[in-house]
C-alpha cells in the first residue's frame, strides 16, 4: 500500500475538565486534569495508522516530548523524520464542557521549528502512489506543498486551525483534496451552510476535491469542480470529549481512500470512527482501532 506522509504538529495537552463553558471574567475550579498526548498532525498520523495505513510522520519536538514520536511509533508510525530541537515541545490547554465541546489554546514551540529542508528530505522517500498530509500547525507548509505537488504526490490540506491572514501566502491551488469544518469553511469562501459553501469552495478551487466535516451531523465531499457530491450522516452517539474527533475523522478517510475504499464508504467509516472517538476522553487515546470502527453500526 502506499504511504501517507503526514507533517504535522506533535503536542501535549493540558486537559482541564469543567462543569461549563466558560465565560469571560469568570474562574472555575476543574473537575479534572490529565497531560496527554496531542497534536492535530500526531493524531492524523495515529488515526491513519490505526485504521491500517502505512504513515511516516514529519515533524519537531522539544527535549521534553520524544514520548510523542514513541507514542506514535508504537502505532506502527515510522517517526524518522520526527527531529528533536532545542525549543519547548508544543503545547495546548484543552478546556472540556460538560457537554463534551472544547476549547483549545495552542502554543506551537518546536511545530515552527519545521523546515524546508527537513521537508525536502522526508519527501525524498516518497514512493509511487504516496500522498502528503498537512495541517496549519507547523512551518514550511507552503514549501512543502510546492515539494510534493512538484514530485506528483497528492496534496492534502486541512485547514485547522484556520488563519484568513495566511490564505494568501498558501498555495491552495496545487492542493487535491481540502478539507474543512463549517466554520473553517465560511471563513474561508462567506457561505453557512454545507450546500452553499460546497458550492463557492469547488468554484473558488475548481482543482481540489472538497472535504467538510459538521461535527454530529457528519460530512459532505464535493469532487473537483462539484460536478459529484456525496454526504455521510454520523451514527448517534453520547458525546464525552470532541478533542481529536476532526483527526480521527481525516486520519481514517485517508486511509480508506489510499486502501481503495470510494468516496462514499471512506466518509462513512470516517465517521464511524469520529463517533467512537467522541464517545472517549482525551486526544491521541481516543483514537480507535481499526477493529473496533468496522465492528461499529453505521448511522
Amino acid at each position: 500500500m502506499p504511504a501517507l506522509h503526514v507533517l504535522g504538529s506533535l503536542n501535549i495537552d493540558r486537559v482541564y475538565r469543567l462543569a461549563r463553558a466558560l465565560r469571560e471574567g469568570e474562574t472555575q475550579i476543574a473537575l479534572g486534569y490529565r497531560v496527554g498526548a496531542g497534536g492535530k498532525g500526531a493524531n492524523q498520523s495515529l488515526a491513519a495508522a490505526r485504521a491500517g495505513a502505512r504513515v511516516r510522520h514529519i515533524g519537531c519536538v522539544g527535549p521534553d516530548g520524544r514520548w510523542l514520536a514513541d507514542n506514535l511509533a508504537a502505532d506502527g508510525v515510522d517517526v524518522g523524520q520526527v527531529r528533536e530541537t532545542d525549543a519547548p515541545t508544543g503545547h495546548a490547554a484543552v478546556l472540556v464542557d460538560g457537554g463534551g465541546g472544547n476549547a483549545i489554546v495552542v502554543d506551537p514551540g518546536a511545530n515552527l521549528r519545521v523546515t524546508p529542508e527537513q521537508a525536502r528530505e522526508a519527501l525524498a522517500q516518497a514512493g509511487p502512489g504516496d500522498w502528503l498530509l498537512l495541517q496549519n500547525e507547523t512551518s514550511a507548509v507552503a514549501e512543502a506543498m510546492r515539494l510534493a505537488h512538484g514530485a506528483g504526490l497528492p496534496v492534502l490540506f486541512n485547514f485547522a486551525p484556520f488563519r484568513p491572514e495566511d490564505v494568501p501566502s498558501l498555495p491552495l491551488g496545487l492542493a487535491d483534496t481540502l478539507i474543512l469544518n463549517e466554520r473553517e469553511a465560511e471563513g474561508l469562501c462567506g457561505q453557512a451552510g454545507a450546500e452553499g459553501a460546497l458550492s463557492a469552495l469547488a468554484s473558488a478551487y475548481p482543482g481540489a476535491t472538497i472535504l467538510l466535516t459538521r461535527g454530529a451531523e457528519g460530512a459532505y465531499a464535493a469532487d473537483r469542480g462539484g460536478a459529484r457530491r456525496w454526504r455521510a450522516p454520523s451514527p448517534r452517539v453520547e458525546a464525552v470529549d470532541t478533542t481529536a474527533a476532526g483527526d480521527t475523522f481525516i486520519g481514517y478517510w485517508a486511509a480508506a481512500r489510499l486502501e481503495g475504499f470510494g468516496m462514499q464508504a471512506s466518509l462513512e467509516r470516517a465517521c464511524r470512527a469520529a463517533a467512537l472517538c467522541v464517545s472517549r476522553p482525551g486526544a491521541a487515546e481516543s483514537v480507535p482501532f481499526r477493529h473496533e470502527v468496522d465492528a461499529f453500526p453505521p448511522a
